[in-house]
């Protein structure tokens, strides 16, 4: 059956009943540039309970979390109101607008989440341990968007089949969203790398779109061994299991606990296992599909009993021009291409065509804008633009239907902004923001985001927040304290027992 069959046969309350939802990372940094060593704001509340305000790897990396939302309208006004209100929590802080890391201290000195003494918050920190010495802490400070969508009506397999088409053309949201062709030296003190320098304190490479999805960002040498195979449930079960237990050398090495540790705070861990994959979120992939989890329940168990309920989008640089780094046209084209991905041809994935996307992937994060510049499609080498190009030729006819679902034309003119991207490299975010460094920042990445954090800070700050959702969010910020306090005197085993129980693998399902 083709697109336009199975487009068809799309009844339009599938259409109406998407769901999305945005988990958005961002660095809090001095109003200098650098890096905020402060902790967590009291005035946002706990970052263990809060259900919208948290921190990711580091105490300085804010992540806003949405509800789940019937409209893109309505998701993106919930994250600008968590925006309008943490930028008034932080003070003079401001929070940094790219996904690469603003100013960065000694490696030592990027401070990790913390998440109070309960055993569920300790955990959350010696697992960010674990990344610290596994991956090192720079790059855990790199921010991004992640995508979460659904629709009703499917099952595993349609939702997997989804997945293995994101992946094959994911490379072209590289292409269209990567806003990373710079960074501040500081994230690569230290190390060797392939980056140019721009001016003194800023490194980049010409063409690149996204370093943070390049080989300085987001990899892992032994999750590659994983090869994940996205053919049903049941093997990327499997192989997600097999990372969760399977000792990795390097990792053994490293142990557990720091030897001759006395106690059982987060200090005396350096990670929670010596396995490929601690826990199951330590998996890289640029979608997953997830299931929601219920206290205590491991994600692997929940997907295995439940089945998939959405998909997360995990590729997306945050776009540094505008105020809470995505706008609704990228929204609705993020939506249209996940419909293009469920509804084309799937074939199975073989370990051969894993290994090509990820040279694909990889090569359009640091060359996307070469010209010329081709890629591998199945036993052929294609050129960029002319695939990009024929892969919106197969997202139009989803847009159109979106927007006769919904009313309207936006899903179409998200689509044609798109479509006149691809066809002039000039217009890419990543271009963009080399243009405008050089332009008006004398190519300093740092003056440069620093100039749009302020920027956003103030439009946000102008913005009107009504009374009513203010109180609504400072009482959140109580509540969620007090339920921290409630977690930790429900503690009642040590904090080694609950590791091991919560590590067991009869947690895993089957």
């Amino acid at each position: 059956m083709q697109l336009q069959e199975r487009l068809r046969a799309l009844a339009r309350e599938q259409l109406l009943g998407m769901r999305r939802g945005i988990e958005k990372e961002s660095l809090r940094s001095q109003p200098d540039g650098r890096l905020a060593l402060t902790p967590h704001p009291a005035a946002l509340g706990s970052a263990l309970a809060h259900p919208h305000i948290t921190t990711d790897f580091s105490e300085s990396q804010l992540e806003l979390i949405t509800g789940v939302h019937a409209s893109a309208e309505a998701c993106l006004e919930e994250l600008t109101r968590i925006h309008q209100f943490v930028t008034r929590a932080i003070g003079d802080e401001l929070m940094w607008a790219a996904s690469m890391p603003c100013g960065l201290p000694a490696e030592q000195d990027i401070p990790i989440g913390r998440y109070g003494t309960s055993n569920v918050g300790r955990a959350k920190t010696v697992y960010r341990n674990g990344l610290a010495w596994r991956y090192g802490r720079r790059m855990q400070t790199i921010s991004g968007i992640h995508y979460n969508w659904s629709m009703p009506g499917l099952g595993n397999d349609e939702y997997f089949a989804l997945i293995r088409n994101f992946r094959r053309h994911g490379w072209l949201l590289f292409y269209l969203f990567g806003a990373s062709p710079a960074v501040c030296s500081s994230f690569v003190a230290g190390r060797e790398h392939p980056l140019q320098e721009l001016q003194p304190g800023t490194l980049y490479l010409p063409h690149a779109t996204s370093l943070r999805m390049g080989r300085l960002g987001y990899q892992s040498e032994a999750q590659s061994s994983l090869a994940v195979s996205c053919n049903d449930l049941q093997t990327y079960g499997a192989t997600l299991q097999r990372g969760l237990t399977q000792v990795h050398p390097a990792y053994q090495k490293v142990g557990v606990r720091e030897p001759g540790a006395l106690g059982d705070g987060p200090e005396t861990y350096r990670q929670l296992s010596t396995t490929l994959l601690q826990i199951e979120n330590e998996f890289y992939g640029k979608i997953r599909p997830k299931r929601t989890i219920g206290p205590g329940e491991r994600p692997l168990h929940a997907l295995r009993e439940r089945g998939v309920e959405y998909v997360e989008v995990r590729l997306m640089d945050l776009d540094p021009f505008a105020p809470v780094g995505i706008t609704l046209p990228v929204m609705r084209f993020l939506e249209v291409f996940l419909l293009h991905c469920l509804l084309c041809d799937s074939p199975p994935d073989t370990p051969e065509e894993i290994a090509c996307v990820s040279r694909n992937q990889e090569c359009v994060a640091e060359r996307g804008r070469e010209t010329g510049l081709r890629m591998g499609c199945g036993a052929q080498l294609v050129d960029l633009h002319a695939w990009g190009e024929q892969l919106l030729a197969g997202c139009e006819p989803v847009a159109a239907a979106l927007d006769a679902a919904l009313g309207g034309h936006a899903y179409g003119e998200a689509h044609a902004q798109q479509l006149a991207v691809i066809r002039d490299p000039a217009r890419t975010p990543s271009a963009r923001v080399l243009i405008e460094m050089r332009r008006s920042y004398r190519g300093s990445y740092t003056d440069f985001v620093l100039d749009l954090s302020r920027r956003h800070r103030e439009t946000l700050g102008k913005l009107e927040l009504p009374r009513e959702v203010e109180e609504r969010f400072a009482s959140m910020a109580g509540e969620s304290l007090a339920a921290q306090k409630q977690i930790e005197a429900a503690d009642t085993v040590p904090f080694e027992d609950y590791r091991r129980k919560y590590l067991a693998v009869e947690r895993l399902g089957n």
